[in-house]
């Protein structure tokens, strides 16, 4: 079993894809090594890229806020993605890009052991959940699937193109927050 280090440091000499060739940064994750609640989004976009920190552009400072909103800090839990190298002009991932690096976040799943994984956005949810996943009708809604609670809810950058979509993201994030004490009280 690797530690989350070492892992970092095989996907920092990745060049199982073509995203190795454009990246400045591999985007690998970041957070409480032992997070109860797991962020998962597509993919880094350009300012995670030449940060090399998951969400840290527009889209990362209203998942930011919307996770102190639900009463936790950003360090106490992990944020990570499907693909750790972004996709040129943020395109999403293509489907061999996913499955050369979603061997890594499975690792870091492994690694980390949290209770609750939040897919954030329709290219996460179909990796993790199902390949014929809707966002839109299926967001919301807990999977438990080995030993994980799952949901499923939009992106933050589709809260910046839609606005119509903040309420049920919010409503989304406050079930997060109760399944989190439900299994915390347990």
């Amino acid at each position: 079993m690797y530690t989350l280090e070492e892992l970092k440091q095989i996907t920092h000499k990745c060049r199982r894809c073509r995203l190795c060739r454009e990246r400045n940064n591999v985007v690998f994750g970041e957070g409480n090594p032992e997070a109860v609640i797991m962020f998962i989004g597509e993919g880094p976009g350009y300012n995670e890229d030449v940060m090399g920190r998951p969400f840290v552009g527009a889209a990362g400072k209203l998942l930011t806020k919307a996770i102190e909103g639900i009463g936790f800090k950003r360090e106490e839990i992990y944020i990570a993605n499907i693909v750790k190298c972004r996709p040129p002009n943020n395109r999403n991932p293509r489907e061999d890009e996913i499955n050369a690096c979603i061997p890594y976040l499975r690792w870091q799943v492994k690694i980390i052991r949290p209770k609750i994984i939040v897919c954030l956005g329709a290219v996460s949810a179909r990796s993790i959940i199902d390949k014929n996943f809707s966002i839109t009708r299926e967001r919301g809604i807990w999977i438990e699937r080995k030993g994980y609670f799952i949901m499923p809810t939009f992106h933050p950058a589709a809260l910046l193109r839609d606005v119509k979509k903040k309420r049920p993201f919010w409503e989304d994030m406050k079930k997060v927050r109760e399944k989190y004490y439900e299994i915390i009280s347990d």
